[in-house]
């Protein structure tokens, strides 16, 4: 079943360096989520993840994540997820204001799709367990800062 997200987007500029990372990983000939050509494709840090996601919970959203924008985040090291098909993300570093408005939002979702919140930036999804290493040698690290400027409902329907 899809799932219904709020999410930050980034500025154009930290746009471009997680699709730099997406190109990178496809110009060495593994997968990333540049082959994902959806319309809402772009990259983004998801705040909580639900079957369903209702207007309240949309607006404490708006009423508690908006006064902190532009967010400031550092994407760091590399996260491997999953089990036979795997996930390559960026790690990213969030203040602890951050954190604790997230985990309070995460608090008001019926069954969120994760318990917590790991902040991250997906790279690549579907990735085969023999690709991975390929995958962290292929991907180094800017220190970069990126500005998360814009909160989404992210409706898998629409």
């Amino acid at each position: 079943m899809p799932l219904h997200a709020l999410e930050l987007l980034p500025d154009q500029a930290g746009q471009q360096v997680v699709r730099r990372d997406w190109q990178v990983l496809s110009e060495a000939g593994l997968r990333s989520q540049l082959e994902h050509r959806g319309a809402t494709n772009a990259p983004h840090l998801t705040l909580v993840a639900a079957a369903a996601i209702g207007p309240q919970v949309e607006a404490l959203a708006v009423e508690l994540i908006s006064p902190l924008l532009p967010i400031r985040v550092r994407p760091s090291g590399l996260l491997i997820l999953g089990a036979r098909r795997l996930t390559v993300a960026r790690v990213v570093e969030v203040e602890d204001q951050v954190m604790a408005t997230v985990l309070r939002l995460r608090a008001a979702v019926d069954g969120p799709q994760h318990p917590g919140w790991l902040p991250h930036l997906t790279l690549a999804r579907g990735l085969p367990r023999s690709d991975v290493q390929k995958a962290i040698d292929t991907l180094g690290h800017d220190d970069v800062e990126l500005s998360m400027t814009e909160l989404r409902r992210w409706d898998p329907g629409s």
